[in-house]
């Protein structure tokens, strides 16, 4: 992607947070049919933006509309220290899509006091305010005060804490009344081992006790989300008609039927199709997807993203998908779960167009799907490396002295800054076209048997894919890296990054949580165990600061490939106890001194350790028949801005 010499990626910084606007590079070259669909397309990802929010948390569009609703009508002196701290607050909670941090899951600590909460909101004309019915003000502040200062309350948005009742104990919207016993005695009889074709139970649904009885509440036109699922279908709907294919056309037709239905085998069917759409320029993702935030590891999240096919670069990940068959063949892991023949990895990288839901702001950088095994094993799968979103990151980080303080020594700083680029992207791609799409289940194993380890597990998976073929001379023969320097750099950076640099997103005190997080530092801890007992990878101290270094990078390799075929076998055999583990022995404690030493070498950095997006505009051209004539890009240049846009023009859902 050619970046422009007058394009300012940054747009600003605050607690830990980082924003920035990418491109649309060769978005003008699309055709107008091309054009009309994604601009449709991203008129539905937009309109779902309140799901998330309820999901993450019940009370959280009623506290966002509250800010909104000060921030917009607040008259007072706004430059004192009171209300920039409401305001840096404010924009948290718009970047964690609530009240709870996006990473650690904690609850947000606002920096300004209840008594200064209670006068902001007492200064609104109370018909801004999101009052219910009967409701006055004095209950709007109680109620809120009690929810964002009384530390006692919705502590966790997700509790996965070893012993913790991880239904009851988390503020996550997915259950409601119930706690872990019942959910899993809830879903224990409604699933059918000998099913080849096993929906993802659960995925589009809240569990509630109703009159004493446990139920599912679908989210569906009619039924739960309804109002906002309702603007989706009607802008999937008109985007149908701009399909570049029968084929796509007949997956959005699906998709609408499942947000109609609620039907999970109706989500199957629409992936089956989506996977099958292998020629159109633009794509989509749109839907309940990712399980990442269900402490039970079964309900999705609402998330979307469009996109459109960056030529150039896909030559890359066609060329793995095209020797899909011989990375599984030829990888370490045992012989029955291999899959005998890999069916339909389709990859390619894209540029984004919009993010939404639960890719908004925070963006990944890699796509996998669909999630259910069945259909990966005999339809396939779509891989996606997100180019301008990673490349956006790449530009916006150069020169800002992280790596030249924590890297071990100058030759690996010169690696990475010839190859890390590189590295990087096919790493995802590795990861996301062959390191997911690898391995199968035993018969009968039950695809939620891993619980709340599954994603953990299932990105150490994919991961160590990628690390076990990335130093393979494969890669060399293929021209997929120039040297085998580049690897040694992806070698370097992954290691150095698991056991040391990602504790910069980790508060003092605190465990690892997130998924990801845990995933890099499992590998990282179990491969520096194992291999510092033979010099492989050691520890050591230069100046009084502490670095890590690989001294047999071979070493290392052999030491992924073991991991690898044990994560594996404990995925393929649903071994809970296993994953357990790892996942706890390796992949959440925190070295407190280390931690220490990392977060004040980063501080004095003046760098934030997450970075999310502002999405550009695209602005219909009509004529005067009120036909659309062209879509134009605007960039944003104001994130506080954008979330107050997104709040008057994309709120569905009543608090």
């Amino acid at each position: 992607m050619q970046e422009s010499d007058d394009f300012k990626y940054f747009v600003e910084q605050f607690e830990d947070i980082r924003v920035l606007r990418y491109m649309l590079p060769g978005f003008e070259l699309l055709t107008l049919q091309q054009k009309k669909l994604v601009y449709y397309l991203s008129q539905a990802a937009l309109s779902g933006r309140d799901i998330l929010w309820d999901q993450n948390f019940r009370f959280n569009i009623l506290i966002r509309k509250t800010l909104e609703a000060i921030i917009e009508n607040y008259s007072g002196d706004k430059t004192t220290d009171d209300y920039n701290a409401f305001l840096i607050y404010a924009k948290r909670v718009f970047f964690a899509n609530g009240i709870h941090h996006h990473y650690s899951h904690d609850k947000l600590k606002p920096g300004f006091t209840q008594t200064y909460f209670s006068y902001l909101i007492r200064e609104i004309n109370k018909e801004r305010l999101p009052l219910g019915k009967g409701q006055t003000v004095d209950d709007l502040i109680s109620s809120l005060s009690e929810i964002i200062f009384d530390d006692n309350n919705y502590k966790r948005k997700v509790e996965q804490r070893s012993g913790a009742d991880m239904v009851a104990e988390s503020a996550i919207n997915l259950y409601h009344d119930v706690n872990q016993q019942e959910v899993e005695a809830f879903y224990s009889d409604k699933i059918n081992h000998n099913d080849p074709h096993p929906v993802l139970l659960g995925l589009n649904s809240q569990v509630v006790k109703k009159n004493g009885k446990i139920v599912e509440e679908i989210y569906k036109s009619g039924g739960l989300y309804g109002q906002a699922l309702d603007k989706i279908i009607n802008w999937i709907e008109k985007a149908s008609e701009f399909a570049e294919s029968d084929q796509q056309r007949k997956a959005l037709r699906l998709l609408i039927d499942f947000y109609r239905s609620g039907d999970l085998k109706t989500w199957d069917d629409f992936n089956v199709e989506w996977v099958k759409d292998k020629d159109s320029v633009v794509d989509y993702t749109n839907g309940f997807i990712e399980t990442y935030s269900d402490p039970m590891g079964m309900k999705a999240t609402w998330e979307a993203i469009v996109n459109y096919t960056d030529s150039d670069a896909t030559k890359r990940t066609r060329i793995i998908a095209a020797n899909a068959q011989w990375f599984e063949d030829n990888s370490p892991v045992q012989p029955q779960y291999k899959k005998e023949k890999v069916t339909g990895i389709f990859a390619k990288v894209i540029n984004i167009a919009m993010l939404a839901g639960e890719c908004y702001p925070y963006s990944p950088i890699g796509i996998n799907l669909p999630n259910a095994n069945w259909i990966r094993k005999e339809v396939g799968s779509k891989s996606v490396t997100l180019a301008n979103i990673t490349e956006a990151n790449d530009i916006s980080s150069r020169g800002n002295g992280f790596l030249e303080e924590f890297a071990a020594s100058q030759a690996e700083v010169e690696r990475i800054k010839k190859y890390g680029t590189l590295s990087d992207a096919l790493h995802t791609d590795l990861h996301e076209c062959v390191g997911h799409a690898s391995g199968k289940l035993a018969q009968g194993t039950d695809p939620n048997s891993l619980k709340n380890y599954a994603s953990t597990l299932e990105e150490a998976r994919a991961d160590l894919f990628a690390l076990y073929y990335i130093m393979d001379k494969k890669i060399l023969d293929l021209g997929l890296l120039p040297s085998e320097d580049a690897a040694i750099a992806s070698y370097d950076a992954y290691i150095r990054n698991g056991l040391m640099t990602q504790l910069v997103r980790i508060k003092p005190g605190k465990n690892i949580e997130e998924a990801h997080m845990r995933n890099r530092s499992l590998i990282s801890q179990w491969v520096y165990e194992k291999g510092n007992r033979g010099n492989i990878v050691e520890k050591f101290k230069k100046n009084e600061k502490s670095f890590v270094r690989i001294n047999d990078y071979s070493g290392v390799r052999s030491l992924f490939g073991e991991l690898l075929k044990e994560i594996q076998r404990i995925k393929s055999e649903g071994d809970y106890e296993a994953g357990k583990r790892l996942v706890e022995n390796y992949g959440v404690k925190v070295d407190a001194n280390l931690h220490a030493e990392i977060l004040e070498r980063y501080e004095k950095l003046n760098l934030a350790p997450y970075i999310g997006f502002i999405n550009p505009g695209l602005i219909p051209v009509f004529n005067g028949e009120g036909e659309i004539t062209d879509v134009k890009v605007e960039y944003a240049d104001d994130y506080l801005g954008q979330m107050l846009e997104y709040g008057r023009d994309y709120s569905f859902l009543t608090p």
